[in-house]
């Protein structure tokens, strides 16, 4: 099975998903793929975007990802950005690697990035074009899924992974994004990664779990 996990920023891939994909490394039929959608805006300085290249490239080498496609979109302006040209991008390496299986993020996230790529995915995977894309699951993600004020659209978790033998891997894999994790109540602390996945994993009498929303799944 091919695995692709697509995140609006560097980041998202382990907060949502990092356990599973660890998993899926663990199985030898299975294959890792990474879409980055945006990047730091080139002002930013040159220090700061050396290290988040070097973070990305410790994420690639800890998964095994046998590709990482980087779109290089500005990070925070995706809704000022061509949608055409982000529903290209998606396609052109779906059709390149025929992945079975994606990792996306909910529609539901208060982030604008999230959001353009929720939109985008609906309508870069019709199973008419990609028939290979078998499972669809989108994640959830610390500070983002869980801020959404909209009750009619919130996230709604009906598919489970338990993943008590890699959550450990995983708080150590966000670990590597130093920047972005700080001390609990902090949403992204170690601490909350550890308690979100004890909560899902109580959900289904596992120690630890991540969830997901199945929005699409063919079998």
């Amino acid at each position: 099975m091919k695995s692709l996990v697509i995140s609006p920023h560097p980041d998202d891939e382990v907060l949502g998903a990092g356990g599973t994909l660890f998993k899926r490394k663990n199985l030898k039929e299975n294959i890792l793929y990474w879409i980055i959608v945006t990047r730091l805006k080139p002002s930013s300085a040159k220090k700061k975007i050396l290290k988040r290249n070097n973070e990305i490239k410790k994420i690639s080498k800890l998964f095994g990802f046998k590709k990482v496609f980087q779109l290089n979109f500005n990070t925070t302006e995706l809704d000022n950005s061509s949608k055409k040209k982000l529903i290209q991008n998606f396609s052109d390496i779906f059709n390149k690697i025929k992945p079975n299986e994606l990792f996306v993020p909910h529609f539901s996230d208060v982030h604008s990035d999230h959001k353009i790529v929720s939109e985008v995915i609906s309508s870069s995977t019709k199973n008419f074009r990609f028939p290979y894309i078998r499972k669809i699951l989108a994640y959830e993600v610390l500070s983002e899924t869980d801020y959404n004020l909209n009750r009619k659209k919130i996230f709604f978790p009906n598919y489970y992974e338990d993943i008590t033998k890699f959550l450990t891997k995983k708080k150590n894999a966000m670990k590597i994004y130093k920047s972005e994790i700080k001390k609990f109540p902090f949403p992204r602390s170690i601490k909350t990664i550890d308690a979100l996945a004890r909560l899902r994993g109580s959900q289904i009498g596992k120690n630890a779990a991540e969830s997901f929303e199945i929005l699409r799944e063919i079998n």
